[in-house]
C-alpha cells in the first residue's frame, strides 16, 4: 500500500474515535435511531455533487448541516419531537437524493468507496474529527446534565436548546468525515453499534464512552484489514459494519 492508502486508514481510525465518542452521547440522549436518519441527509448533497461533478464532500456537508439545522428549527417552532421532525426531513431528503443521484454514482453515495486519500485531504478530515473529539470532551458535563435533567441544566444556566443544535452539528460533522468509508446508508453505523455494544459491557458512565471508542476503533481496524487482504471489495464500509455487528452479538453473551 502507498502513502495515500495509509492516510485513508489513519483517517478512518481517527473517525472511529470520534464516532465512538459521539455515539455514546447519542445513546444516552436516546437519539440513536434518530441519528441513523440524520446520516441519510447527506444523500441529496452527494447526489447533487455527483451531478455537478464537484467534490462529494462539499455536497454532503451542505445537506447534512442544513438538514440538522432544519430539524432543530422545526422542533423549536412546532413543538414536535425530534423523531417526528427527523422523519419528515428524512423522507424528503431520501426522495431528493434518489431522484438526483446518477445511477453510476448511486452505489458510492450509499456505501462509500475505497479511494486514495491525499495528504491535504487527510489533514482536513483529521482536523474535523479532532474538533469533534475536542468539543464533545469540552461539553461532556453539560451534555450529561441535559441527559439526566434538562430542567436542572436550564436552571444552572446551560443553554439546552443551543446545546442540542451543537450536538447535531457535531454528529453531522462526524458522519461527514466517515462518508468516504461508509456512505450515506451506513454513515451512522459506527455511531450506533459500538455504543450499543458498550452498553452491554458496562453500566459505569465513566467507562461507557471509552469502551464505545475502543469497539469502534477495533471494528475499523479489523474490517479494514479484512477488506484489504481477504475480501478486496471496492469499499471497506460493509465489512467494518459487519465486524461491529459481530462484536455486538458477542457482547450479548455477557448479559446472557
Amino acid at each position: 500500500m502507498g502513502p495515500s492508502h495509509y492516510y485513508a486508514l489513519l483517517l478512518a481510525l481517527v473517525f472511529a474515535v470520534a464516532a465512538g465518542l459521539v455515539g455514546s452521547f447519542a445513546f444516552m440522549k436516546r437519539m440513536l435511531l434518530a441519528s441513523d436518519v440524520i446520516s441519510h441527509l447527506a444523500l441529496p448533497g452527494l447526489g447533487i455533487a455527483f451531478l455537478l461533478k464537484i467534490n462529494p464532500v462539499v455536497g454532503g456537508a451542505a445537506s447534512l448541516f442544513l438538514g440538522a439545522f432544519l430539524i432543530w428549527r422545526l422542533q423549536r417552532q412546532t413543538g414536535l419531537s425530534s423523531d417526528t421532525m427527523i422523519g419528515v426531513v428524512f423522507a424528503a431528503a431520501l426522495a431528493i437524493g434518489a431522484a438526483v443521484t446518477p445511477n453510476a454514482d448511486l452505489l458510492e453515495a450509499l456505501f462509500g468507496a475505497s479511494k486514495e486519500l491525499s495528504l491535504p485531504g487527510f489533514i482536513l478530515g483529521s482536523t474535523a474529527a479532532g474538533l469533534v473529539i475536542f468539543f464533545v470532551v469540552r461539553l461532556k458535563n453539560q451534555l450529561v446534565l441535559t441527559v439526566f435533567s434538562p430542567e436542572l441544566a436550564a436552571a444552572t444556566g446551560v443553554p439546552v436548546s443551543r446545546l442540542d443544535l451543537y450536538f447535531l452539528f457535531l454528529f453531522s460533522l462526524t458522519v461527514l468525515v466517515g462518508l468516504r468509508f461508509t456512505g450515506a446508508l451506513l454513515g451512522s453505523a459506527l455511531l450506533i453499534v459500538p455504543a450499543a455494544t458498550a452498553h452491554q459491557l458496562t453500566s459505569k458512565l465513566s467507562q461507557f464512552a471509552a469502551i464505545s471508542c475502543l469497539v469502534s476503533v477495533f471494528s475499523v481496524s479489523a474490517g479494514w484489514l479484512f477488506n484489504a487482504f481477504v475480501s478486496r471489495s471496492t469499499t471497506p464500509g460493509p465489512t467494518i459494519v459487519i465486524v461491529s455487528g459481530l462484536l455486538f452479538g458477542l457482547s450479548l453473551l455477557k448479559r446472557g
